[in-house]
């Protein structure tokens, strides 16, 4: 049987897990009847180890299906579609009160367009905030030491922590990556809106 083919541009389990369970919720009307084959492989966003601002997310997220898309080019292998996670802070700035919320960005390419998909956004604490964007410590560092464990980003991951485990990292992705998968799925609504411009 013909697969679809998914490449990630990482090897991480949540953010593997986030494409496979947008999949299944959007899979059928993307391609009915076929399987999907999803891959990770680990290349860089070009950005910082933590982001620190909307456009910072979004360019790490597109950073990373681009290079999946060269790389896929210089081998000459067939992917369909390929998958640029970005998860960060987006500090917004209220008079002289900074407000800083964790966000979830996926980039979706077909290799020719590309579109973005977010999750929502969950405001972290300020000793967090400050410890990360005034100290430069790796939010993946931080989160672990606020939290009195080790390797949260492999599993719950900060969403987790932040909202009592009601939201985890892997659930954040999956909802950014149905996001940016919907011009793909929703090809008759997009071309609707886009034709009657």
């Amino acid at each position: 049987m013909e697969k679809v083919r998914i490449l990630v541009g990482s090897t991480r389990r949540p953010k593997l897990a986030a494409v496979k369970e947008a999949i299944s919720d959007f899979g059928a009307v993307l391609a009915p009847g076929l399987e999907f084959e999803v891959v990770g492989a680990e290349v860089e966003s070009g950005v910082g180890h933590t982001p620190a601002s909307r456009n910072e997310l979004m360019l790490g997220a597109r950073q990373r299906a681009e290079v999946l898309v060269r790389l896929a080019c210089e081998k000459t292998e067939s992917w369909q579609y390929f998958v640029g996670l970005e998860g960060g802070l987006d500090v917004i700035e209220e008079g002289a009160t900074r407000r800083v919320l964790l966000e979830s960005w996926a980039y979706v390419s077909d290799g020719k367009i590309g579109h973005f998909g977010r999750s929502g956004g969950v405001e972290i604490p300020g000793a967090l905030a400050r410890e990360v964007l005034d100290n430069g410590v790796e939010l993946s560092v931080a989160i672990d030491q606020f939290a009195g464990a080790v390797g949260i980003r492999d599993g719950q991951g900060a969403w987790g922590v932040l909202s009592n485990g009601l939201i985890s990292r892997t659930e954040a992705f999956r909802v950014a990556v149905v996001a940016a998968f919907a011009p793909f799925y929703n090809r008759k609504m997009y071309h609707a809106v886009s034709a009657a411009r």
